[in-house]
C-alpha cells in the first residue's frame, strides 16, 4: 500500500492563516482514516484545501469515510452537473433494494450525506451557480421523500390492502412540500415543510382493513420517522409538519374535502402566502393537481386584494419582534433587508393580483420578480437589486449553514468564522464582505419599506400632521359640533354642516355598524384620509357625498378599503375624479374592481391605442382557460370597464380632445367585437365543425362578419352607446351543412353564432354587461332574419331597401370576422351610395323624415335646446351630410369612402359642393354639439341645454338646412 504523506498533497498558499489549522487537522483525520480503511491516498483536487477550510461538514464526511470521496472522485459526479432524471433514478435504486426499515434508513443516511457533500463541494469551490445548488439540494430533498414514501406504502398495502374510495378507486397520498422546498429553493440545511393530503375517504382492500384516514396516517408517521429519526448515521431531514390545518393540534393528514373545508372556514392570511409555494413533491401527482385546484380560489382571490399589504406587515413586524428577542438582529434571512423581505415584496404581489393575473402564480421568487417587472409592477432597477441582493443573500446563508450543516442564518460573531465566511464568499476580509452585503440588505429593506409602509396607515413611525389628527378625531366621535366644523374648515370644506351630516349619515349605516373588526379598523384609517382629500377639491362637499357613495358599496369589501388605505395616489385620483364627475363615480361604484386602475395614473390617463387595446384584450384572455365562459364573459366586462374609465378619465382631465374620446370608445367596442367573435366562432365550431358550402362545383369554407352602423359605424361612440350592429355570411351555392360530427345547416350555424354573439355581450353577469345590441337595421328590421347572406343582403339594398336604410348605410362599416366579406361588403355600400337618384325627390323623402322625427322627438321644454334631436342639432347634421352623399356620390365618389361626419364635411368642402365656410361652421357646430353631450353624460344628465348656449351654431345650421334640404 502506498504510504499516507504527513503533509497535504494540495497548494496551503492562497489559504488566510487563521484557517490553515482547520485545513491541516482535516487532512491529518482523512488520512488516518485512509490508513483505517487500507486505502491509497488518491490525487485530490486543487479546490480540496478551500473547501475543508470553508466546512468542517465536508472535511468531518471525508474523514470519517474516505471511501466517500474517493467514490464521487472516481465516479466524476464531483466535477459534473447531473443529466436530467440521474439522481431521481439513483434513489429510487438504492431505496428499492432496502431490506426492512433498518436497511432503508441506513441507506437514506449514507446517501444523503454523499449528495449533501457533494452540493456543498461544488457550491464552496465555485463550480456550481446558485441555481445549481438550490436545485439539487431541493431534488435531494423531493427524491428521497418520494421514493421514501413508496417503499412504506408498499409494504403497508401488502399487510392491509390498497386504499380505496367509496366508489372502488385507489388512493395514494399526495406530500405537498412547502416553503422553499415547494419552490425549488431549498437551502443547505433546511428543514422540510409538509403537508399530508389523500383524495376523498374510503378504506383499504385486504383482510386486515384500515379506513383511508388510519392508513396514510400510519404511512405517514413511518415517512416522517425514516426521514427524520436521529439514528447512528445521523438524520435526512429534519421534517416539521406544524404547517398543516390546526398546526400540531390537527390531524396529521387529512382528505381534500377536509383541506378545502378547513382553508374555507379557518384559513388564516399567512396560510395563505405560505400555500403560495406549495408544491406536489411526493406521491399521487395527478390527484396533487386535483388538490392544487381546490385550494387555488383559497390563495388567489378572483378580486385584487389589497388586504395582503397590512397582513403581511403584522408578519414582517411579528418577525422583528420575535427577531429582536432571540437576539437575531444580524440574520441574513429574518433581519431588516433579509430574504424574507425580497419573498415579502414579490409574494404581496402575488397575493394581490395573482388571481386576476395567472402569469404571477409561479412559486419561485426570482420568477415572481421578474414577472412583476414584465407587468410594470416593478421598476426594472428594482428587480435588479433584489436579484442581486437574494443571490448574495442566499450564498452567504447557504455557506453558513454548510460550515457544519446545521440550520442558522445568523451572521458570525468570532473573527475566525467571520473570515471564513468571507473568505467563502470571495472577499479578503470581513470588511469588504459586510460592506457589500450591508448595501444589498439596505437596498433590499428600502425597496420593503417602499412597497410596504404606509405612512399614512400611521403603523410607521413618526407623528401624523395635526390636521390629520383633527379628522380622526372627528371621524371617530372625539370632537364636538363646534371643533368638528372647525376641523372640517380647516381642511378645507365650505359647507362644513353638509359635510358633518354625510359623515354622521355614513356612521348610521347598517353596512358600517356590521363591518368586521379588520373592515372597521380600515374604515376608521380611511375616513380621515379621505375627508382631507376631498376637502382638497373644488367642491368638498360634492366630492365627499360621491365618494361616500362609493365607500359605502365597497365597505363590506374591505380589500377595496385597503387599496385606498395603502396607496394614497389611488384615493387622491378617487376623490379627484368623484368630484370631476357622477358618471364616473357610479361606474367606479358599479365596478370596484377598477380602483386598481388609479394607482398608475400613467396608466390610468393614457388609454391604449387601437392595436394596443387589441393585444391587450387577447392577452388577458389568453390566460383564461377558453371553456370557462363565466371567466371570460367576466373578464371582457372588466376590459371594457377599465377602458372606459380610462376614457372618462382622460377626458374630465382634459388630456383627450372630443374626437379622440369618440375613436378611443369605439376602438374599445370593436377590440371587444372581434374577442366575442372569436369566442363563439370556437365554440360552435368545436360543436359543429366549419360551415362549408358547393360554389360552381368546389366546396370553400363560409365566412362571417359583423358589419357596424350608426355610432359605432361612424366612430362616433358615446359613454353608454348601444351597438348597432348587422350579420353577415357568405355561404352560398349548395350542401351548405358544417363539416363536424354533429352536422347542422349553414343557415342554423350562423343563426346560432349571431345569437351566442349578443348573448355575450348583452347577459348580466356579476361583472355587468358589455354592450346592448341593436339589431333593427339589418334587411327587413326586426322581422327580417337574423343573419343574412351577402347575396340575400345585396339584393335586399339594390330592390326592397328604403331611402332611410340608404341613409344608414353611409355610417356604415365592417368591423368584425372574415377580411373578404368585408372588401365584399365595402363594394356593395360603394356601389348603393353611389347609385344615381332624383335628387328632388331624395330631397323630400330626408327632409320628410326628419320632420318627422321632429314631431316626435323634440323638446317639449320651452327655452330648451335638445343637442341630438332638436332643429339645428347634431341630427340635422348628420340628415344633411347623408343627403349629400346620396345625392351626390355617383359623381363624387370620394363622398362615400368615409363613414365619419367630419370627414365626410371635409370631402364636400374638397369637392365643391358645400361652401368651404359652410363645411366648417358645420364641422365646429357638429364638435360643440358632441363634445357637450359627452361633458352632459359625465355629469349624468340629459344632453339639453338652455336654448341660448348654442343659439349661433343653432341658427346657422338651421339656415343652412333650409339652403340645402328644402324646395
Amino acid at each position: 500500500m502506498t504510504d499516507i504523506p504527513r503533509t497535504p498533497p494540495f497548494d496551503l498558499s492562497a489559504i488566510p492563516e487563521p484557517l490553515l489549522p482547520p485545513v491541516r487537522h482535516a487532512w491529518e483525520t482523512f488520512a488516518e482514516g485512509l490508513a483505517r480503511a487500507g486505502l491509497a491516498c488518491p490525487e485530490l483536487p486543487p479546490e480540496t484545501a478551500q473547501v475543508w477550510a470553508t466546512s468542517r461538514f465536508v472535511a468531518q464526511a471525508c474523514a470519517a469515510d474516505p471511501a466517500l470521496l474517493l467514490g464521487l472522485l472516481e465516479s466524476g459526479d464531483l466535477h459534473r452537473i447531473y443529466a436530467a432524471g440521474e439522481l431521481e433514478a439513483r434513489v429510487w435504486g438504492f431505496v428499492g433494494k432496502a431490506a426492512d426499515d433498518a436497511a432503508l434508513d441506513r441507506a437514506l443516511r449514507q446517501h444523503r450525506r454523499r449528495e449533501m457533500l457533494r452540493i456543498a463541494w461544488r457550491d464552496l469551490a465555485g463550480l456550481a451557480s446558485l441555481d445549481e445548488t438550490l436545485r439539487d439540494t431541493t431534488d435531494v430533498a423531493e427524491h428521497f421523500t418520494d421514493a421514501t414514501l413508496d417503499w412504506h406504502y408498499r409494504r403497508l398495502v401488502e399487510r392491509h390492502g390498497v386504499p380505496r374510495s367509496r366508489e372502488g378507486e385507489a388512493q395514494r397520498l399526495v406530500v405537498l412540500g412547502m416553503g422553499k422546498l415547494g419552490g425549488g429553493e431549498l437551502n443547505f440545511s433546511s428543514d422540510i415543510d409538509l403537508i399530508f393530503a389523500y383524495p376523498e375517504d374510503g378504506e383499504t382492500d385486504g383482510e386486515r382493513a384500515l379506513d383511508n384516514y388510519q392508513f396514510f396516517l400510519r404511512l405517514g408517521q413511518r415517512l416522517i420517522k425514516s426521514l427524520d429519526a436521529m439514528t447512528a448515521d445521523g438524520f435526512v431531514f429534519r421534517v416539521d409538519m406544524r404547517l398543516r390545518p390546526f398546526g400540531d393540534a390537527g390531524p396529521l393528514v387529512m382528505s381534500f374535502s377536509g383541506l378545502e373545508d378547513y382553508y374555507q372556514a379557518h384559513g388564516r392570511e399567512w396560510e395563505r402566502y405560505a400555500m403560495i409555494k406549495a408544491r406536489v413533491i411526493a406521491g399521487d401527482r395527478a390527484e396533487g393537481k386535483a388538490l392544487h385546484a381546490l385550494l387555488r380560489p383559497f390563495v388567489y382571490r378572483r378580486y385584487l386584494d389589497y388586504g395582503a399589504f397590512a397582513s403581511l406587515r403584522e408578519m414582517k413586524a411579528m418577525i422583528n419582534r420575535e427577531s429582536v428577542r432571540k437576539g437575531r438582529i444580524g440574520n441574513v434571512k429574518l433581519g431588516a433587508g433579509g430574504i424574507r423581505e425580497i419573498e415579502f415584496i414579490g409574494q404581496a404581489f402575488q397575493l394581490i393580483r395573482g388571481g386576476r393575473d395567472p402569469h404571477l402564480q409561479v412559486r419561485a421568487i426570482r420568477t415572481v420578480l421578474a414577472r412583476l417587472v414584465e407587468r410594470e409592477l416593478l421598476p426594472a432597477f428594482v428587480e435588479q437589486q433584489l436579484q442581486a441582493a437574494y443571490a448574495f443573500l442566499r450564498r452567504t446563508e447557504n455557506h453558513l449553514q454548510m460550515w457544519a450543516d446545521q440550520q442558522t442564518h445568523a451572521l458570525p460573531v468570532e473573527e475566525e468564522a467571520r473570515l471564513r465566511l468571507a473568505w467563502s464568499m470571495g472577499f479578503d476580509d470581513w470588511d469588504a464582505f459586510f460592506k457589500v452585503l450591508d448595501r444589498h440588505m439596505r437596498h433590499v429593506h428600502e425597496h420593503f419599506t417602499q412597497v410596504f409602509g404606509a405612512p399614512q396607515t400611521g403603523e410607521d413611525e413618526g407623528e401624523a400632521p395635526a390636521g390629520e389628527h383633527q379628522l380622526t378625531a372627528l371621524w371617530e366621535g372625539g370632537l364636538g359640533n363646534e371643533a368638528a366644523m372647525a376641523a372640517l374648515t380647516e381642511a378645507g370644506f365650505e359647507d362644513t354642516a353638509e359635510a358633518l351630516r354625510l359623515i354622521d349619515e355614513l356612521h348610521q349605516e347598517r353596512v358600517v355598524k356590521t363591518l368586521t373588526s379588520t373592515g372597521r379598523k380600515r374604515l376608521d384609517q380611511l375616513m380621515p384620509l379621505l375627508i382631507g382629500a376631498a376637502g382638497g377639491t373644488e367642491f368638498p362637499a360634492l366630492a365627499l357625498e360621491r365618494t361616500l357613495r362609493l365607500i359605502k358599496t365597497i365597505a363590506k369589501r374591505s380589500v377595496y378599503l385597503a387599496l385606498l388605505v395603502e396607496s394614497p395616489l389611488a384615493l387622491s385620483q378617487l376623490v379627484q375624479l368623484c368630484a370631476e364627475s357622477p358618471w364616473i363615480a357610479e361606474h367606479l361604484t358599479r365596478h370596484p374592481l377598477l380602483l386598481d386602475e388609479l394607482l398608475d395614473p400613467r396608466s390610468l390617463y393614457a388609454p391604449p391605442d387601437r392595436q394596443g387595446l387589441g393585444e391587450e384584450l387577447a392577452e388577458e384572455l389568453a390566460q383564461i382557460d377558453p371553456d370557462d365562459m363565466e371567466q371570460l364573459m367576466d373578464r371582457l366586462r372588466q376590459f371594457k370597464q377599465v377602458q372606459v374609465l380610462k376614457v372618462a378619465a382622460a377626458d374630465v382631465m382634459d388630456v383627450l380632445p372630443l374626437m379622440k374620446v369618440s375613436d378611443q370608445l369605439t376602438w374599445i367596442a370593436e377590440a371587444v367585437l372581434n374577442e366575442v367573435l372569436a369566442i363563439a366562432w370556437r365554440q360552435l365550431l368545436k360543436r359543429h365543425g366549419h360551415p362549408c358550402c358547393v360554389v360552381d362545383g368546389e366546396q370553400r369554407q363560409a365566412g362571417f362578419a359583423i358589419i357596424a352602423y350608426g355610432k359605432l359605424g361612424g366612430i362616433e361612440l358615446g359613454y353608454g352607446s348601444d351597438l348597432d350592429i348587422v350579420f353577415l355570411h357568405d355561404s352560398a351555392g349548395e350542401e351548405q351543412y358544417t363539416d363536424g360530427e354533429k352536422q347542422i345547416d349553414n343557415a342554423t350555424f350562423f343563426a346560432r353564432l349571431a345569437q351566442r354573439i349578443i348573448h355575450i355581450l348583452t347577459a348580466l353577469t356579476p361583472a355587468g354587461t358589455l354592450y346592448e345590441v341593436d339589431t333593427r337595421l339589418r334587411p327587413s328590421g326586426a322581422s327580417g332574419l337574423m343573419v343574412s347572406s351577402l347575396n340575400a343582403f345585396t339584393r335586399y339594398q339594390r330592390e326592397e331597401a328604403w331611402t332611410w336604410e340608404h341613409q344608414a348605410l353611409v355610417r356604415a362599416r365592417p368591423v368584425a370576422g372574415a377580411p373578404h366579406i368585408h372588401a365584399t361588403f365595402d363594394a356593395v355600400r360603394q356601389e348603393i351610395l353611389a347609385r344615381p337618384r332624383e335628387r328632388d325627390a331624395l330631397r323630400r323623402e330626408v327632409r320628410e323624415m326628419r320632420e318627422k322625427m321632429w314631431a316626435e322627438h323634440r323638446s317639449r321644454e320651452a327655452g330648451m335646446f335638445n343637442l341630438k334631436k332638436d332643429p339645428g342639432g347634431i341630427a340635422d347634421i348628420e340628415f344633411m351630410v347623408q343627403y349629400e352623399v346620396l345625392a351626390y356620390a355617383h359623381d363624387y365618389p370620394a363622398l362615400s369612402v368615409y363613414t365619419d361626419n367630419i370627414r365626410i364635411l371635409e370631402a364636400l368642402a374638397a369637392s365643391g359642393l358645400m361652401a368651404a365656410d359652410d363645411a366648417a361652421l358645420l364641422t365646429d357646430a357638429y364638435r360643440a354639439f358632441r363634445d357637450r353631450v359627452h361633458e352632459l353624460t359625465l355629469q349624468e344628465l340629459p344632453a339639453v341645454v338652455p336654448a341660448e348656449a348654442f343659439a349661433d351654431y343653432r341658427e346657422k345650421v338651421q339656415a343652412l338646412w333650409r339652403d340645402i334640404m328644402e324646395d
